[in-house]
């Protein structure tokens, strides 16, 4: 059984020791963090930058605290995404969400290079074979998952596994073609475009974010050399007239095999991972927009157990009450139900029990509540 620190949500003292960030801040004090960081080793934060539209993403005070903590056993921290939309407009969008050198107090980069081809080859598992880890993380000694938990459009859910398996692999391959996408797409397959369903609306041309789609003579072309097979244009087509390639429970297993490899890259033991249940918003911080909170804030919480740490979130996700004038309002989901399945059409179940049956974790876990911060005197004045 694995333990599983977290700090919830509410604040309900005007007292500092009992707000969400010296909660957050006692968790941080309750891992051992010499454990897994060696004096000067550089220190990966992967977290995710958010895009335009999107701002629910993890504040920049919250890295800054990981980044704090990093830097008080002698490592030397770098706050990294890897290419989702082309590089140097991505590192805008993470400066445009406040993510900086300066907010964080660490360099901020991309993992897999400002083309989003840097990697090197890991084998992972029987669907993929192998899979590109971004270089950046690859070379890390050690690693800090840090995830804002959301719905997705394929996995159902965006925790600690989506974060590694997606966010951990590099956007290209070294010829430019999708390497990231190979989790989504059977391989070797491209998008399906079914003309008498298309209603030519255009919102896969104006959702994809390398200009892959235009609409050309009454005909949607896919330039194949430009899409990075992210299923976004899929996602928006209210009518499925952009067919993606594969079951869910391919992707799913995929994407398990996918965070397995970016694990293996790392002496047991030197990935600690944060999930912050707050803000659960319905689609993925990569879309270009971002719908309200599913439920109410619930908290974060910290593990060496992707695994366990996922399945923490979703369980807490699930027992929380849905908030009126939200997706979940519009699906008339009840306490208790599977809320991010019902409102992504996605179970997210599938990828936590693949990464459970690899061996990257365990799904039984024992929460461990804080409720404020041990201060010294004159602290938080």
């Amino acid at each position: 059984m694995t333990k599983i620190y977290f700090a919830d949500a509410r604040a309900k003292s005007f007292d500092f020791k009992y707000s969400f960030v010296a909660k957050f801040e006692q968790i941080l004090n309750m891992i051992d963090f010499k454990g897994f960081i060696e004096n000067k080793d550089y220190v990966a934060i992967k977290t995710h930058f958010g895009s335009y539209g999107a701002h629910r993403i993890v504040r920049p005070i919250f890295l800054k605290k990981v980044v704090d903590k990093v830097k008080e056993v002698g490592g030397k921290p770098f706050v990294t995404d890897t290419v989702r939309i082309p590089g140097l407009e991505y590192l805008d969008v993470a400066n445009m969400e406040g993510i900086n050198h300066l907010s964080v107090g660490a360099p901020v980069i991309l993992a897999d290079g400002i083309f989003g081809r840097d990697h090197i080859m890991v084998k992972s598992g029987p669907i993929l074979k192998e899979i590109g880890v971004a270089s950046a993380v690859y070379h890390a000694p050690a690693m800090i998952v840090v995830s804002h938990c959301k719905g997705h459009i394929a996995s159902g859910f965006g925790g600690a596994i989506k974060n590694l398996g997606m966010g951990g692999v590099s956007c290209k391959n070294h010829c430019g073609e999708a390497e990231r996408g190979r989790i989504h797409f059977e391989e070797n397959k491209h998008l399906e475009w079914l003309d008498a369903k298309c209603i030519r609306c255009g919102q896969c041309v104006d959702v994809c974010p390398h200009d892959a789609i235009k609409l050309v003579d009454d005909s949607i072309v896919i330039d194949k050399s430009k899409c990075v097979k992210c299923g976004r244009c899929s996602r928006v087509c209210e009518v499925k007239a952009l067919v993606v390639p594969i079951s869910e429970e391919g992707f799913q297993s995929g994407l398990a095999e996918s965070a397995y490899a970016v694990v293996s890259t790392f002496d047991k033991g030197r990935i600690l991972y944060i999930n912050f249940i707050t803000e659960v918003q319905p689609e993925c911080d990569c879309m270009p927009m971002a719908d309200t909170p599913l439920v109410q804030d619930q908290g974060v919480m910290m593990s060496f157990d992707p695994v366990a740490i996922d399945q923490a979130a979703i369980d807490v996700i699930n027992s929380a009450y849905p908030l009126a004038q939200s997706k979940a309002a519009d699906k008339n989901v009840k306490k208790g139900d599977n809320i991010l399945k019902a409102v992504t059409g996605k179970d997210a179940q599938l990828h936590i029990d693949a990464a459970c049956k690899i061996g990257m974790g365990v799904k039984k876990y024992e929460l461990i509540t804080v409720t404020e911060k041990e201060t010294e005197e004159g602290e938080g004045e």
